[in-house]
């Protein structure tokens, strides 16, 4: 390979969650252990960027900036190849992060009360962006077919029908279970919320991590009656691990909603904008890094074989869903016979093994586990050995 997907810089004492998880369990640098929770890479960013940042550091000062007609048009045209979507720079505001964006859209276009449809076990900030803000969580649960999930289309349109429903915060792919929605099923959900008046929030942060064989369609590219009944939302860090770097484009194609969207902004910050050097990294990330990604994919699709020919082999009772998209593995333990406290206690006291819980995703995910596999395979090699020696010991 061109590029180094090898080389991990651990990351104790830095004010990364992940690694100071660990550390409260004891592992230190000695350990060679590497957590595979929260959903940044341990990889190293690509040299590319760096490039442009030392550049930027090297020509520049850090004065204030707002992003750059060539700027705007490096993210466009990343869409236009990428996601064959002929997005258009004025439907682009600021925010640091999806997660602002989609705690945003819901203070901007409901009220109080209001009903905000979430398709469950979901990203859990997501539940968050409904409790906190007082609004009413609407669960539509997706239909777990053993090693899929399946969308339950009839239940979204009833919770839909509900006046009082006036958002669908979508995750496409979704995050833990790894689907990617078909064009055909964003379709349906599309034509479901346009009937019942209910706006579409799509947070698409993982669409350039897909799967070969899988195709990933932005929500607003179906149709023009779909993007203007919808924001999507993106971000070039969990294509090129650069989320500390907080800039992400939100594509509003409605000029109304654009413009409420922007005064709510306004409430806190009379000229919103990135930092100056996460639009430098978006920059030379859409403009050069391509290679880099499709280099990034083939690793971590070779460590999802690795883990679903490990279990199929030495675990059959744990089921590993199909990975359609994101690097994030879902996994199902309940074939273990353990408690979702008693597994996590297991994995992180025994098997010094740190996912992110699957309970956190919702009730649906008690037992299971989501595994960050963008990593070197040797550390996915480490950790199954690991399960191999402690599962073996808890099996019911």
């Amino acid at each position: 390979m061109k590029y180094d997907f090898e080389t991990v810089h651990k990351r104790f004492n830095t004010g990364s969650g992940k690694w100071c998880e660990m550390a409260k369990y004891g592992v230190s640098e000695s350990d060679d252990i590497i957590p595979f929770s929260v959903a940044d890479m341990e990889f190293v960013t690509p040299p590319e960027i760096v490039d442009a940042i030392k550049t930027q550091l090297d020509t520049s000062i850090m004065g204030y900036e707002n992003p750059t007609p060539e700027y705007l048009a490096a993210v466009c045209e990343w869409m236009r190849v990428r996601r064959n979507w002929d997005a258009k720079p004025e439907w682009i505001l600021p925010s640091n992060g999806v997660v602002d964006a989609f705690f945003r859209a819901v203070q901007t276009y409901t009220c109080e009360g209001d009903g905000v449809m979430i398709m469950t076990p979901v990203y859990h900030p997501m539940y968050m962006a409904v409790n906190f803000n007082g609004r009413k969580l609407v669960s539509n649960p997706l239909i777990n077919t053993g090693t899929r999930y399946e969308i339950d289309f009839a239940d979204m349109e009833r919770r839909a029908s509900d006046p009082n429903t006036k958002m669908l915060i979508l995750c496409s792919p979704h995050n833990p279970v790894g689907r990617v929605w078909t064009r055909d099923e964003l379709t349906r959900i599309g034509e479901i919320c346009l009937r019942h008046d209910v706006l579409v929030v799509s947070d698409e942060i993982h669409f350039d991590l897909i799967m070969p064989g899988h195709v990933h369609t932005v929500f607003a590219s179906i149709s023009d009656e779909f993007a203007q009944n919808c924001l999507v939302m993106t971000a070039p860090s969990k294509t090129f691990n650069i989320a500390g770097l907080q800039t992400s484009n939100i594509f509003i194609p409605n000029k109304s909603l654009r413009e409420k969207y922007l005064a709510s902004l306004k409430l806190s910050n009379p000229n919103p904008k990135c930092n100056i050097l996460g639009y430098v990294a978006c920059e030379a990330g859409y403009k050069f890094c391509g290679e880099w990604l499709d280099e990034c994919l083939k690793v971590i699709d070779a460590n999802r074989r690795v883990i679903t020919d490990f279990m199929a082999h030495e675990f059959p009772a744990v089921k590993v869903h199909v990975l359609e998209g994101t690097y994030l593995l879902w996994l199902d333990l309940r074939g273990l016979g353990l408690g979702h406290k008693e597994l996590e206690r297991v994995n992180r006291e025994e098997a010094r093994l740190f996912f992110d819980e699957g309970y956190v995703f919702g009730e649906q995910g008690e037992c299971f586990e989501r595994w960050n596999i963008a990593c070197p395979e040797r550390y996915v090699r480490g950790a199954l050995e690991r399960m191999k020696e402690c599962y073996s010991r808890h099996m019911k």
